[in-house]
């Protein structure tokens, strides 16, 4: 079998097409706490589709143009929900235990995405072109320079910066939500912690599966 043959088999392997494009879920899917993540992906997609829009005319077209205007509110509007759903997602997976079950892999590429989004927006900020941008960057480059990187990231300058924006950082953005989904497909999404009976049951099977007694309840002798 040649290379290709056999990258295919090894993705079919690891991810089965019902497994990547799956047409039913497990009941407990239907809480809205589920929803936190495509909510994410969903602002995501505005994100890019706006900035797109904003690159293709530059700066002056949406300080001057009332559409200009409109398309910079949409994709500073998507920004804010971006960030409300990924948080909300990150603290709902955090308090149901996402890295379960051998996770760990999704909740790892979940939080290193949510700090290169960080970064991203920020770059943001320095790529408006006003005030407030001069502002940070100021503020920024100052950072910098205090703990010794200020060299190799230069804040004020404006076309540095618009590339770390509409570019490299969306693109790894994007790569690492790429790798976030997949380990999501692959390996599902995280269990409801059991209930006290449900989390016994699971003790027992568990203790009888490696032929080990079931540890005793409280009370038994």
């Amino acid at each position: 079998m040649n290379f290709t043959g056999k990258v295919r088999e090894q993705l079919v392997r690891a991810l089965p097409p019902e497994e990547l494009l799956p047409d039913e879920q497990p009941a407990y899917v239907h809480s809205y706490v589920y929803l936190f993540g495509i909510l994410t992906l969903a602002s995501f997609v505005m994100l890019i589709l706006s900035g797109i829009v904003l690159a293709l005319f530059g700066p002056q077209w949406w300080h001057i143009s009332a559409t200009g205007h409109f398309f910079n509110s949409v994709h500073f509007w998507s920004v804010q929900a971006f960030f409300f759903f990924m948080v909300l997602h990150l603290w709902a997976q955090f308090f149901m235990g996402a890295w379960r079950d051998g996770r760990g892999l999704t909740w790892v590429s979940g939080a290193i995405t949510f700090v290169v989004s960080i970064a991203t927006a920020f770059t943001g900020y320095l790529s408006q072109q006003n005030f407030d941008a001069q502002w940070i960057a100021v503020q920024g480059k100052d950072a910098m320079n205090a703990i010794g990187i200020g060299a190799f990231f230069n804040l004020l300058n404006f076309g540095q910066m618009y590339s770390f924006h509409i570019f490299l950082l969306p693109l790894l953005v994007a790569m690492l939500i790429t790798l976030h989904v997949l380990q999501v497909r692959w390996r599902g999404v995280v269990k409801p912690y059991p209930l006290p009976d449900e989390e016994q049951g699971v003790m027992e099977a568990r203790a009888k599966s490696v032929g080990v007694e079931p540890p005793a309840e409280e009370g038994e002798s």
